[in-house]
């Protein structure tokens, strides 16, 4: 008897093992090939890229400038593209406006600078209330905007995906670029959160 105990994982990830097994027994899917993907998307593909095209917005006038007139190629010019990753669209937050991004058809995310989509993002209510009461997902994640301040929600569809720009934080003036993409968070870039403004780390 096995000393392996695996009670730790929750029913889809036991579902998403035991199909992995299945197909893997039968030679329909390829371990390595799985092994590349998980590999790809640990390492390669997540967040951290888009946080990367944010700190250089914020840094870098011509580079925004560039970002805001065509997204793609601006993205693509740090090396981030490819699937889910083509069409997309920059929205600059201001104190005037915030932005953020819905799919209410699907879940349409660019995922070469966003990572996989949260369960969140792909939920029914998300997707419901994002419309209907933008201000009140925002209070449910913990942001409060100014009244003054128009919330513009986005539809992202597979033709156009958004990346959320927020605003960059006072007091972060002296930043380096690495220092500001780590304070950038997937969900500001989606528009539900804001960047945290705490100290960069030494």
């Amino acid at each position: 008897m096995s000393g392996h105990d695996h009670s730790h994982l929750s029913d889809m990830e036991a579902r998403v093992r035991a199909l992995q097994s299945l197909l893997t027994g039968k030679g329909y899917v390829d371990p390595g090939a799985i092994d590349a993907l998980v590999t790809y998307y640990e390492h390669e593909v997540g967040p951290q890229n888009g946080a990367k095209v944010v700190a250089r917005a914020w840094t870098d006038p011509a580079y925004a400038e560039h970002l805001f007139e065509d997204a793609t190629a601006a993205i693509a010019e740090l090396g981030f593209g490819g699937r889910a990753g083509e069409h997309m669209v920059a929205l600059r937050n201001t104190p005037e406006v915030h932005n953020m991004v819905v799919c209410t058809l699907c879940s349409c995310y660019p995922w070469s600078v966003l990572g996989l989509p949260p369960v969140w993002y792909k939920s029914a209510p998300y997707r419901a209330k994002a419309v209907a009461d933008p201000r009140g997902v925002l209070a449910d994640f913990g942001v409060q905007l100014s009244d003054t301040t128009e919330i513009a929600v986005w539809d992202s569809t597979a033709e156009v995906r958004y990346l959320v720009i927020p605003m960059r934080p006072e007091g972060t003036e002296s930043w380096d670029e690495a220092a500001l993409a780590r304070i950038v968070s997937r969900d500001a870039m989606i528009g539900t959160g804001l960047p945290a403004p705490k100290a960069p780390a030494r």
